[in-house]
């Protein structure tokens, strides 16, 4: 008997992992929005992704993993791209970041709008001296 791990997209392009040893019964149940809350509230939603299991313990522990994984991440194992799937394992902290804070379309050294510069010869969070 095979058990399987799959992702949905959901109408609010949010993703969702589960686990069945039925993939076409549990998928119809997600259309019909019967036996989980969370996608019924996201209808439709679509199979993006799946792979079949020799185990539940397999398949659960699959989904639990993939359930921990970044919007990116998961994105990769949907195109099947393993490389990305590997650069995205690495820590956050040591790969170049996706995010516009970091990508240089933010300057981080710019002031804040609401944040003027602190005067000459002052560090940022220096009080004056009374």
């Amino acid at each position: 008997m095979a058990f399987w791990t799959y992702l949905l997209r959901c109408a609010d392009g949010r993703y969702y992992a589960g686990h069945t040893d039925a993939l076409g019964m549990r998928i119809a149940q997600h259309e019909a929005g019967k036996g989980c809350d969370y996608t019924a509230r996201r209808l439709p939603v679509t199979l993006v992704w799946s792979e079949a299991f020799g185990s539940r313990y397999e398949a659960l522990a699959a989904e639990r993993q993939i359930k921990g994984w970044s919007r990116a991440k998961k994105e990769a194992l949907i195109a099947g791209d393993w490389t990305r799937i590997s650069e995205l394992a690495v820590a956050r902290e040591a790969r170049p970041s996706t995010s516009l804070r970091t990508n240089g379309v933010f300057v981080a050294n710019q002031a804040e709008p609401d944040r003027p510069e602190p005067p000459e010869g002052r560090a940022p969070n220096e009080t004056p001296a009374p």
